[in-house]
């Protein structure tokens, strides 16, 4: 087996700005493996909030062994960005090897296009709602939030698309007294979602109160192992490749959670086409789908993902699966 790891940048379209900070690129980690006459590969987006960088990630992927299968590579690395580069190359390798559809070999049916959220980074309001106005005819708009000025932004984007259905990520910015203060106020203008309200350690308030607008666990959802703590705090889980691991992990995730009555979200860090096109299994018939990686970028993947008013499609061979 020929193993080989790449960083690669691809430029944004404009800034984006979360709780935590700006960038005005995208930087990933390509993984290819040769393998008896076929090639397949994957993408991964280390992510400083757990812990990775380019260098960490590379180092454990170039520490695997010489030789090992996908079910064994579930347990040489850990749940993360490693892994789900790796885990994904090896799927996207086993159907070009064996001329299936990775969907075929996951068992799965054949997949369609899905709704994808649009996601408006954080800017002062007057922004937000002109990018909001810019993006009114997309069905459903993701907002980042996560500052002692939410409410402005929110009533912002409201007014510039107010037909678009609006989902809300605090990533972990709120306390549980701004949060209290904050969910009538989302209620009122329509906000079908909430994530990770609170930061991860200091969410109990969750199982105590009402939860009318449902609350979706991200930072504090990584595999199949979180579910135990979300329980009674959750209404949503949201399935990212980048922290399940891989396709592996998060198909098994995502019907573990089904078992356990939790909805499904899907999201994805800002990566290319090649990030996202496994991610589009997972997010079959899930309650939210935020693929919307590529579209923030000013440059992707030679064969990238299609989208229009169906939303994010199925990968085409060539590029994934």
């Amino acid at each position: 087996m020929n193993l080989t790891v790449t960083a690669d940048t691809f430029p944004l379209a404009e800034v984006f700005t979360i709780s935590r900070g700006s960038r005005t690129e995208a930087k990933v980690l390509t993984v290819r493996i040769e393998h008896e006459g076929a090639a397949g590969w994957g993408e991964c987006v280390p992510y400083a909030r757990y812990g990775e960088t380019l260098e960490s990630v590379t180092a454990q992927i170039e520490g695997l062994p010489a030789q090992f299968s996908r079910a064994e590579l579930q347990d040489l690395l850990p749940a993360g960005a490693a892994r789900n580069a790796v885990d994904c190359a090896l799927w996207d390798w086993e159907a070009k090897r064996t001329g299936r559809r990775a969907w075929e070999l996951a068992g799965l049916p054949a997949p369609g296009p899905e709704i994808t959220a649009y996601t408006l980074s954080l800017a002062d309001a007057d922004t937000m709602r002109l990018k909001a106005a810019e993006n009114a005819a997309r069905p459903l708009l993701k907002i980042k939030l996560g500052t002692p000025d939410d409410m402005p932004r929110l009533e912002a984007v409201r007014a510039g698309a107010p037909k678009s259905r609006i989902i809300v990520d605090a990533n972990e910015g709120w306390t549980a007294e701004i949060y209290a203060d904050l969910a009538p106020h989302l209620l009122r203008l329509g906000v079908e979602l909430v994530e990770q309200p609170l930061p991860v350690g200091a969410d109990e308030m969750l199982a105590e109160i009402a939860r009318p607008l449902p609350v979706c666990a991200d930072e504090s959802c990584h595999d199949r192992a979180s579910l135990p703590e979300l329980m009674g705090k959750y209404d949503v889980v949201n399935i990212k490749l980048d922290k399940t691991g891989g396709l592996t992990e998060a198909l098994a995730l995502r019907e573990a959670a089904r078992a356990e009555r939790f909805r499904i979200m899907v999201g994805c860090m800002v990566g290319s086409s090649l990030a996202m096109a496994p991610a589009v299994l997972v997010a079959q018939g899930a309650m939210v789908t935020d693929l919307d990686g590529p579209l923030l970028l000013a440059q992707d993947r030679a064969e990238p993902l299609h989208y229009d008013e169906a939303g994010v499609h199925p990968p085409a061979p060539g590029l994934w699966g």
